[in-house]
């Protein structure tokens, strides 16, 4: 797939940056053809920065760098979507996206990239790792447990109570799916084709 960096005078094209797991819109840039090759190569966002008038590699002096996911090119071939996994916030004044402060909208994706992450990595101290090692029909038991706990807290009013249950319910069940070796992608999927 070829971007055609011909349809604009000064070679840029607009690219839009994406959290690869919660999907919130991080930012916009321009890259010229040079810079996405190199995105492309190094696997990092690189602009093509109008104002220092150069390449400039997002993170090259914050460490907060784009890595990339993947890249996808709109129909007229003349905008780039790029998601990418953030290091650190992306905005200049620290904040997570350059558009708005982060939202839990799309979190579960991310919590489910912490859950592979302490599990892959083998984090001893951590919780998640330690129900995971204790085996399938430890992580299984901690779901139900949990589940009589959501159920028994909707028949009350208490939605602190209730929320916090149906938390820890898609908490563990995030760890079962781990266990089990699927994704929350691979029931979205099952879901998707019964509608």
């Amino acid at each position: 797939m070829d971007v055609d960096f011909s349809k604009s005078e000064d070679g840029l094209v607009p690219v839009i940056i994406q959290n690869s797991n919660t999907l919130q819109i991080l930012m916009l840039g321009y890259m010229n053809e040079e810079a996405y090759e190199k995105t492309l190569k190094e696997q990092k966002v690189t602009f093509f920065s109008r104002s220092k008038n150069r390449l400039w590699t997002k993170g090259e002096q914050s460490g907060n760098f784009l890595f990339v996911k993947e890249a996808q090119i709109d129909c007229d071939k003349d905008t780039i979507l790029i998601k990418a996994d953030p290091k650190g916030p992306t905005c200049h004044k620290g904040t997570t996206s350059c558009f708005a402060e982060e939202t839990p909208k799309g979190f579960v994706y991310e919590l489910e990239q912490i859950i592979h992450d302490r599990i892959d990595n083998n984090v001893e101290s951590s919780y998640t790792n330690k129900l995971f090692k204790r085996g399938i029909n430890k992580v299984a038991q901690k779901v139900g447990e949990e589940a009589v706990e959501v159920v028994i807290e909707a028949k009350d009013n208490n939605d602190e109570l209730f929320t916090n249950e149906a938390a820890d319910l898609l908490y563990h069940y995030l760890i079962l799916l781990k266990a089990k070796g699927f994704m929350l992608k691979d029931i979205e999927a099952v879901l998707k084709s019964r509608h």
